[in-house]
């Protein structure tokens, strides 16, 4: 009942990331009829291209074999040494063909899914030698779904051979009485013609079929939307913890703020959205934000400056800009050392006039 409930559950697309982890674990999309297509039609392109020279070069082994079969040595080197003969000329007739078959069979899955290296089906698992679950399996809707296809498959394959067979039927009749020369073209004419609309239509089964088995295995990958969120948590962060670190990093910066302003030698306002501490000693090529902040940290700015009689100078133009683009511990842009030098020559100018109280 629980597998029920979360496989109603499971309503949402999947992300890319949960079709290439059941990739990876070797759950792939699997048709069994395109790579059996792939094997067929390999065969009839094989037939059709190399049957000719494949039968010449094997009438031509076993003609010489019939021809000297007087001077054979059947003793046992003799033996051996023909049947390693033998076998060196069969496989050089057969070769290529067999290759080109490998390949096609090979082709039938890399189509389908790319290679996919995993132990993960080798690994022992107890519904796999489970009788009750093999039971399940074996009338499971896929089964029967399978089983029904085969028949399908049997009905129609053989409804077209027929079709395709009957208007020849005297002549099949006739084979029993046709010369031996004259028997293999027309039986390699004939396989040619039943291969060709096997193939035709076993590639229309074969692409029905595996858009059905990509429905199936797509379906299978959905998420609900507790998977997706807790996917979201996996790739993004736990936005709780998240916001919690940025929390930290809050105050952290607000405590260097806090005791960087002390050592500032203005102070530069908006007059309270803004607030920048600037630092300029003897000797430095360029004063230093030792300390900026808006609305509650800008007035706290404020009020430390007030406490340690460092001057605040409201200029919003210059403390907005000096906010967006320096950093604490930076020296100002250059773009601003001409306003910045007027505050704080000003600055200069009136702690000459005033004294510093004690």
């Amino acid at each position: 009942m629980a597998d029920d409930r979360d496989d109603a559950e499971k309503t949402e697309d999947p992300s890319q990331k949960r079709l290439d982890e059941a990739i990876k674990r070797g759950d792939v999309v699997k048709s069994q009829e395109l790579s059996t297509w792939f094997v067929i039609a390999g065969g009839t392109l094989m037939m059709t291209a190399f049957s000719s020279s494949m039968s010449e070069g094997l009438t031509t082994t076993f003609r010489g074999i019939l021809a000297k079969s007087y001077q054979l040595r059947v003793d046992g080197p003799g033996l051996l040494y023909l049947m390693r003969q033998l076998g060196f000329e069969v496989i050089a007739a057969v070769a290529i063909p067999l290759l080109l078959l490998a390949l096609a069979a090979l082709g039938g899955n890399l189509i389908q899914h790319r290679l996919v290296w995993t132990a993960e089906p080798l690994k022992p698992s107890f519904s796999k030698i489970s009788p009750l679950a093999g039971l399940k399996r074996m009338f499971s809707v896929q089964a029967l779904l399978n089983f029904a296809k085969g028949l399908l498959k049997l009905v129609i394959v053989g409804a077209i051979l027929t079709a395709l067979l009957w208007p020849d039927r005297f002549r099949l009749m006739a084979l029993a009485w046709t010369d031996l020369g004259g028997l293999m073209p027309l039986i390699q004419s004939l396989s040619i013609k039943l291969m060709g609309a096997v193939v035709a239509l076993l590639g229309i089964i074969a692409g029905a079929d595996y858009f059905f088995q990509y429905r199936q295995w797509y379906d299978k990958q959905k998420m609900s939307l507790r998977d997706l969120k807790e996917e979201f948590r996996q790739n993004e962060g736990d936005p709780a913890i998240k916001g919690k670190l940025r929390q930290m990093r809050q105050q952290r910066a607000r405590k260097r703020v806090i005791a960087n302003v002390p050592k500032a030698t203005v102070v530069i306002t908006n007059p309270t959205h803004f607030a920048v501490a600037l630092q300029y000693e003897k000797g430095m090529e360029a004063p230093v934000c030792v300390g900026k902040g808006m609305d509650s940290l800008a007035l706290k700015i404020r009020e430390i400056a007030g406490e340690h009689d460092i001057p605040i100078v409201e200029n919003p133009p210059l403390a907005r800009a000096l906010h967006a683009t320096v950093e604490i511990d930076e020296e100002i842009p250059p773009e601003h050392y001409k306003a910045v030098a007027e505050v704080i020559g000003f600055v200069m100018r009136l702690r000459r006039a005033v004294p510093t109280r004690q």
